[in-house]
């Protein structure tokens, strides 16, 4: 039961990152989201990607792949939105 639950909190909690994604977007820019924390987030994810891509573990496999794809999302988002250069583009 605990490893289903686990299973369960391992795929949903990398979609906490939409909300800031949709934020993003609404608001056309990601002026109040650090790059260097961005990138430096994604980078400790990259990092750590190739021993959960052969571990054992099924959770840890599901929760780094799930959470690398989730803030790769966030990091294109922030650097797509970085000084409304989408909004300039389509104004």
């Amino acid at each position: 039961m605990l490893k289903h639950i686990s299973f369960i909190a391992a795929v949903v909690l990398p979609f906490w990152n939409l909300p800031l994604i949709f934020r993003v977007i609404k608001r056309r820019s990601s002026e109040d989201i650090s790059i260097f924390w961005a990138a430096g987030v994604w980078a400790c994810l990259l990092v750590m990607a190739p021993s959960s891509f052969v571990s054992v573990d099924m959770l840890w496999r599901v929760f780094s792949i799930m959470n690398f794809i989730s803030f790769s999302l966030v990091l294109v988002t922030v650097l797509m939105y970085r000084k409304g250069k989408i909004h300039a583009e389509n104004s």
